[in-house]
Order: structure tokens, then C-alpha cells, then sequence
């Protein structure tokens, strides 16, 4: 297990901010994501590769030095075996963190659905069938809303999918829900989100514990290794 802090008492702002922090892992590589293939509702599990990414990330975890830390993971097995790789002890397993809901484009890649759908974006246009940009702006802001109390306590930390993550990073700094086609979130990733007193921002992005320069997927295919 990751070791972690725990304080007598919330620590906060002058201004009443809570200086604790929210972090964000997304899951480490399934066949799915290294093929660019849309996986929400669908239950994959981490790839030899993935396993190795979720472990590395005790590493990076480790040094967060966490207080108090309540863990909230998707139920998918690719998100839970993505904690406990990477040494955390989950609290709750939460359906409000799953994957946007892809509807009739399960399983596709984009290139595929741009054959049908030209110009085709989940941020913009959502699932068919599934979660549209404003029902996942509103299941984004309900997690939010949820978390925002756990923070007077100590760190939050949620495990979770690709385009969630994305989307909850905007979200957090009060952006529409399209600017995580913006944002990155690798596979086995950290993102940590916090408070400078006035307004909630991003304080880091892109951590990893293995040599993500290296990494190559359907995200990323014109990447190769030297």
C-alpha cells in the first residue's frame, strides 16, 4: 500500500478554500485503447503492458505524499485492477465515474466512425444512443459536487477512463466540457487538480512512472520508440 498522512484536522485556506488536492489516474492500456477502439460500457481488462503501467504508477503515487486520502474507483475491472496495481486501497466504487456512454459507436475507432460520420468528435457530438456532451457535463459536475466536501477531510483520488478524466479536468476549472478534446490523459496517467485560494485549477498533468515519451498508440501512432 501507498503510505500516506493523516492529519487531526482539515487544513484549508485563509479564505476557507480547501487546500487539499483531487487526483485523477486514468487506467493503464487495454487492447481497446491501444487500438483506438471507443470502450465505455464495455469491461476489457488491462493489456501485460497496462499491468506494467498501473504498477508503475506507485512510484509517482508514493510521492504525492497523500493526506487522508478517500479512493473512489470506476467499478470496471480495468480501473480497479489499475488501483490496486498501483497501491491504492479503493473506498468506494462509483458508477457516476465510468466512461462517457458511447451508445451505437461502442467499439469503433474513429477513423471508422468518421466514415459515417464525418467531422464526428465525442465532445462535441456525444454517443449516439448514449451520453450526449451536456448529459456528461451534467454526470461530470454531480461527481464535482459530490467530491467538493471530501476535500475539508483530506485528498480525493479517482480512478477512472479516458475521456471522463478529460472531461472532469475542464469541468474542474469551470470550462465547457469540449475542452478536454484539448486535454491528455495517457493510459496509467495522473492529473492533479487543486485550489490557489480564489479559484480551482490544474496543477499538474501527464505524470507517469514509466517513460511515456516511448508510448505508442492510436492516439499517438506517428510515435517511435529509438
Amino acid at each position: 500500500m501507498v503510505e500516506t498522512t493523516r492529519p487531526e484536522a482539515a487544513a484549508t485556506t485563509s479564505g476557507g478554500s480547501p487546500t487539499h488536492r483531487l487526483v485523477v489516474i486514468r487506467h493503464g492500456e487495454t487492447e481497446w485503447s491501444k487500438t483506438g477502439r471507443h470502450t465505455g460500457t464495455t469491461d476489457i481488462d488491462l493489456t501485460e503492458l497496462g499491468v506494467q503501467q498501473a504498477r508503475s504508477l506507485a512510484g509517482p503515487v508514493g510521492e504525492l505524499s497523500l493526506t487522508s486520502p478517500w479512493v473512489i474507483s470506476s467499478p470496471r475491472k480495468r480501473a480497479q485492477r489499475t488501483a490496486e496495481l498501483a497501491g491504492l486501497r479503493v473506498d468506494a466504487l462509483d458508477e457516476s465515474v465510468t466512461e462517457w456512454d458511447y451508445g451505437d459507436y461502442e467499439g469503433r475507432t474513429s477513423p471508422d466512425i468518421h466514415r459515417d460520420d464525418p467531422g464526428w468528435t465525442v465532445f462535441a457530438d456525444g454517443g449516439p444512443g448514449g451520453e450526449s456532451p451536456d448529459d456528461m457535463t451534467r454526470r461530470v459536475d454531480g461527481v464535482i459536487d459530490s467530491i467538493q466536501p471530501r476535500l475539508d477531510i483530506g485528498d480525493v483520488v479517482v480512478v477512472t477512463h479516458g475521456h471522463f478524466s478529460r472531461s472532469l479536468l475542464a469541468r474542474w476549472v469551470g470550462a465547457p466540457i469540449g475542452l478536454g478534446q484539448h486535454l491528455s490523459m495517457l493510459p496509467a496517467s495522473i492529473a492533479v487538480l487543486g485550489f490557489d485560494g480564489r479559484s480551482q485549477n490544474l496543477t499538474a498533468l501527464g505524470i507517469t512512472g514509466y517513460r511515456s515519451a516511448d508510448y505508442v498508440d492510436a492516439g499517438r501512432p506517428s510515435r517511435r520508440m529509438s
